[in-house]
């Protein structure tokens, strides 16, 4: 039995999609500011206010240091969702590109995707930069996806390059990419978020990122 699929790249958002957990959240809570940080991550989800006005406010009460940006990447893989493993690998034997796209943060989200078998190359998140003993110095301001419309602008891109995209999230900044022309997939199977289940083309509420293969691959015997 193999998979075939009408498109040549699913992009997948990482934060409570790929992984059970909300990697600033997580940070957030190793060092006892969880509830404003928290607050500040739902606002952001659900599209009560602009990602471009939490995103180095959070940085900046976190200030993660080398060390703790790995420890969110262990705690990505420990979380990893039901499914996600078996889910990538199908694609990619049926030779679909699997990219991620997320504002978490690239050394973190790049040990995930290493361990789901992608390349540093096809994981597209937000670079921080750090002092030689490791303390935290800033995050990279030009980058897209620490503003609103930003997965919108980097799913177009790889569109021009690969075409015909699904694009899976949770939350309301993945739909960005079916605004930009993605066919997207809401995934609950973390957080239903009320904006997403709306106004997703298609939606599921499964807490098992299989449930997605019946939606992009058909099965061949």
């Amino acid at each position: 039995m193999t998979a075939q699929s009408a498109y040549r790249l699913v992009i997948f958002d990482c934060d409570s999609t790929l992984t059970r957990i909300e990697g600033v959240d997580e940070l957030a809570r190793r060092i006892g500011v969880e509830r404003e940080i928290a607050a500040l991550t739902a606002a952001a989800m659900e599209g009560r206010v602009p990602l471009e006005e939490i995103y180095g406010r959070r940085l900046e009460k976190l200030r993660p240091d080398r060390s703790s940006i790995r420890w969110l990447g262990e705690r990505y893989i420990e979380e990893q969702m039901t499914g996600a493993a078996e889910t990538v690998g199908a694609l990619r034997e049926a030779g679909v590109e699997v990219r991620i796209v997320s504002g978490g943060f690239l050394p973190a989200v790049s040990m995930l995707g290493g361990a789901l078998g992608l390349r540093t190359g096809q994981v597209h998140s937000v670079e921080l930069r750090f002092a030689p003993d490791g303390s935290y110095l800033g995050f990279d301001t030009a980058s897209p996806l620490v503003r609103s419309g930003g997965k919108g602008v980097v799913c177009a891109e790889l569109m021009q390059h690969f075409g015909r995209c699904v694009a899976v999230g949770d939350g309301v900044t993945d739909l960005e990419m079916q605004d930009a022309g993605a066919e997207f997939i809401g995934f609950g199977g973390v957080v239903e978020r009320d904006a997403v289940r709306r106004r997703a083309a298609r939606y599921v509420a499964a807490p098992d990122l299989r449930e997605i293969l019946g939606l992009v691959c058909n099965r061949e015997g």
